[in-house]
């Protein structure tokens, strides 16, 4: 299974900002420091997240990013998606006339990838953003 740094630091983030969204914008300083990325990092990937509409920003001192809606109606797969990140398990092209590694066939253990590639991708559908709040919340 394949999901770079950028998509698991993605979910981090909006995890640290929808927990500690409660006493404003929050800066992506803040959100470096907490979860321990770089914040160059955190800035391209905020850019991404803004773009599609999952966080707002605010300028000025007390400026940062809060949830553009509420943690409970952002999906997982809405947050991976907007990083440009795909989680795959196929190392083929499931949309291809050739098969797998490039032979006129599938492997033979396609169907079985491509079942947990359909499992994993309804995972994310189904956990929403508040669910990771609620999960940490009792884990403290």
């Amino acid at each position: 299974m394949k999901l770079t740094s950028k998509g698991r630091y993605a979910v981090m983030a909006m995890a640290d900002l929808a927990s500690n969204t409660r006493s404003g914008p929050i800066s992506l300083s803040e959100i470096s420091l907490r979860q321990n990325i770089s914040l160059a990092y955190l800035e391209q990937i905020f850019i991404k997240l803004k773009n599609n509409k999952l966080v707002k920003s605010s300028r000025g001192a007390s400026g940062g990013y809060i949830l553009d809606k509420p943690a409970s109606e952002i999906k997982i797969s809405n947050i991976i998606f907007a990083v440009d990140e795909e989680v795959k398990v196929l190392s083929c092209n499931k949309n291809s006339k050739k098969g797998c590694n490039n032979k006129s066939n599938k492997c033979i253990t396609h169907n079985l990838w491509d079942q947990l590639d359909r499992h994993i991708h309804g995972f994310f559908e189904k956990v929403k953003l508040q669910d990771l709040v609620k999960q940490n919340s009792h884990q403290r």
